[in-house]
This record gives structure tokens, sequence and C-alpha cells, in this order.
């Protein structure tokens, strides 16, 4: 937790990088700590435990700007660090973009606190966690003959921010996670070995999953022997909850600022137009109180809100933040998406598997790449061939082609079943015809 002490230590710097000579200044107090264990087969495999106190500073000095860091908290250092820094940045190049965003944008204050922390964090000692990590691990160790090897992990961390800004944003959050996880590997045919995991993570420690998780792991593993390519062709593409995200990301991406601004964006000048199939409502929804993802306001301090970023397939938003909506002239938004829900539909994939004759189930994406630009994509997958509502071959070795916004505009449904436990909710998607490159 940062102390009153540590929040007038960063208001006394930003009015100093003031009295130096900047125009405006930004300055951000960083605390956090992360541990994780690592058991491999019954062993302590590693233990690391890492802190953080950090102070940024952002000064913006005669149309230039420069950002600098330090762990020395110290008045009399930083009293140097600062004068040092101002210096600094009247040797760079200018850049007129560079300010800070409007006070009006920002967040003043007022909405109820978001429950992101959980007040007994420090209460949970090293030894239950350990204990935790090889319980989970136990699930399923000399349960099977093929099993070659199972690893748990346990983590957890917290961290504290606080803002304050010249412009007169002032503003602090907190954030506790935890995360347990076990992945195995198995002896399969001749010399494969697949492996697969499962995991589960929450804001508090009473909320994680701490049973189960080692026997699900081990289950979708045996899942996969016997993986192998089968026949090129063009097939419905059910995509699982825990996957969605790797096509997800690509469109984030194309609707950021920096991509749009260096006009490598795919989605630019798509504002309005329907872009994905009418069956995708997407919403960014920060403000929800203890879930992933929320939050108050961004890194710049500009306060969120719920905002459509696609409704019904047709592009809403951007991402944009103060410096790139002052590059391109165009209205601020925010840096990034919080916390992004679907609307749901009808089925799970379980579901979904069941009413498809002839398709392939994605489980897993092995490398491959998106041209940014023009949404080109190319990836490595593994699953399962569907024939008459069942799960049948595992499949691995084989690739997807196409379009981003071809592929997204041929979504024939929205899943029921999206995993809470994180920021980006993507359910299951079934997506029409794709191109698969096998045998």
């Amino acid at each position: 937790m940062l102390s009153n002490e540590q929040k007038e230590l960063a208001g006394w710097a930003m009015q100093y990088g003031l009295e130096k000579g900047c125009q405006a200044v930004r300055v951000t107090l960083y605390s956090g700590s992360d541990t994780e264990f690592e058991v491999r087969n019954r062993q302590l495999d590693r233990l690391q435990q890492s802190s953080e106190n950090q102070l940024v500073f952002n000064a913006y000095v005669d149309e230039r700007y420069g950002s600098f860091s330090t762990n020395r908290l110290d008045k009399e250092e930083l009293t140097a660090f600062i004068t040092n820094a101002v210096e600094s940045v009247r040797f760079l190049a200018k850049d007129p973009d560079r300010k800070l965003p409007d006070l009006s944008l920002c967040y003043r204050g007022g909405h109820e606190s978001l429950h992101l922390f959980d007040p007994a964090f420090e209460d949970v000692d090293p030894d239950t966690k350990l204990a935790i990590a090889k319980a989970a691990a136990e699930e399923i160790l000399d349960k099977d003959p093929r099993i070659l090897s199972v690893q748990s992990n346990w983590n957890d961390g917290s961290s504290f921010r606080y803002i304050v800004s010249s412009n007169g944003f002032e503003g602090q959050d907190s954030v506790s996670y935890f995360s347990l996880s076990v992945s195995v590997s198995v002896k399969g045919p001749g010399e494969s070995k697949p492996e697969s995991y499962w995991y589960d993570q929450s804001l508090t420690f009473d909320e994680l999953v701490k049973k189960g998780i080692g026997q699900k792991a081990l289950e979708r593993t045996l899942n996969k022997i016997g993986q192998q390519k089968v026949a090129s062709g063009n097939y419905p593409m059910l995509v699982d909850n825990l996957n969605g995200i790797r096509l997800l990301s690509p469109l984030l991406t194309a609707l950021n600022g920096s991509s749009l601004q260096q006009k490598n964006s795919f989605l630019l000048d798509k504002l309005e137009q329907q872009v994905l199939s009418e069956k995708l409502t997407i919403t960014d929804d920060p403000l929800v109180p203890h879930t992933f993802g929320a939050r108050l306001f961004d890194n710049e301090g500009v306060a969120t809100q719920r905002r459509a970023v696609f409704n019904k397939g047709v592009l809403k938003t951007y991402f944009i933040d103060t410096y790139y909506a002052s590059k391109m002239q165009v209205q601020q938004t925010i840096n990034s998406p919080s916390r992004l829900v679907f609307e749901l539909g009808a089925r799970s994939c379980e579901e979904m598997v069941a009413g498809l004759d002839r398709g392939i189930l994605i489980t897993g994406f092995n490398g491959g790449n998106c041209n940014s630009n023009s949404g080109d994509f190319s990836f490595g997958i593994e699953g399962f061939l569907i024939e008459n509502g069942h799960l049948t071959q595992p499949v691995t070795e084989m690739n997807i082609t196409g379009n981003m916004l071809t592929l997204w505009k041929n979504v024939a449904e929205v899943g029921n079943d999206p995993r809470l436990n994180n920021a980006y909710q993507v359910p299951s998607l079934l997506f029409g015809g794709v191109d698969f490159s096998g045998l």
C-alpha cells in the first residue's frame, strides 16, 4: 500500500518539475509484489519473489516530451533526478502533440470502489501457497502410467498506483490476483509427447478454484494422444473459449491509435461500417465491480466508460489516447480496451459441437502471424475433427489461412460460455467455412 508520505513526495516531484521549467508534468507512483512457486514432479523447482517501488516522471518541456523512472524515492536524490530529466528533454526534437489530456476527460472521483484488491492478501502465507501448488499436482501424479511430467504453478501479485498531474488530475487504484495452473506431458505413440494445461485465476484468495485443476489438465492432455493431420479443406471452425482471444487480438491492434495514425490498420476509416458479422456485439464495460479488467481511469487519468466497440458487426469506436488524437486531429477516446464482453448466444461449445456434421474444433494455436495492414493471416492450429456431432480425431500440424475481415464477417454463432476470470471474456465462436491445410 502506498503511504501518505509517498503520495506527498509525488506531489512535490510534480511541483518541482514545474519549477524547473516544465509546462506540464505527470508523476506516477507504482508499488507492487509478485510471488511464484513452481513444483515439478513433487519437487519445488523454482521460487521467485519480487517487489517494486517506482516513480515515473513524465516531463513536457517547450513542446518536447520525456519519460524517466527511478526507484530512489528520496527527496534529495529526486531533486537531482528531476533536474537532469528536465535538462535532458530540452535536447529532444519538438513534438507538439505530446500533452496532458483535457481535465474534462479525466476521472474526477465519485464512483464507488471497484473492489479489485483482496484485503486479506498479506494473510496468505508462503507455506499455504506451496501446499496448494503441490496438492494440485498430487491430484494426478501416479494416476496414469503414461504421465511423463507434471508441473504446477502458483502465482499471486498485488499492485498499487497513484497518479498526480499538473492538469489537476489525481487518482489511485489497487489490484490483486491469485492464479493456479497445472501442465502435464504424457507418452504418446512413437516419439510424441502430448502436453496441455488448465488454470484458474481470481482477484481474491477465497474465490480461487483450488481443486480439480490437475485432473482437468490431465484429461485435456490425454485427449490429445494420437494427434495427426487430416485432409486439407474448407471446414466450419469452432474455436473454444480459451483461444478466441488469439483471433480477437489482431482486431484490437487494428483499433489502436498508433496503428491508425501510421496507416497500418485494416480497420482504418471503417467507423460506422459493417466490418464483422451482425451476430457480433462487443462492448468495453470497465465499471463493473470486482471483475478482471475493471478500472476507473487509464494511465493518463482519462475516465473510462461503457462504450460499444462493435454493435451487430458495425464498428463504433477506436482506442485513441491524447497523443494520437492530437496527431490525427480526431476525437480522443481511451488508450486501450479495459474489459471486453460479448453479447452471448444460446449454446455452449459442447452443444455447438453436437450440432455439426463435420468441422474442426480449435483448442490451441501454434505460431503464425497476421498482416496488420491487410488483415491476411496464417496460424498453426491443433484441436479435433468433428464428425456427426462428436469429437473424433485429434489434429495438429495444420494451418488456417484467410483474411481477418472475411473471417469475422463469417461468424455463424456466438457461444454462451466465456471464462469470467479474464478481462477479455471471449466465448466459444463458430465460424463458417475456413481454409485448413493439412494432408
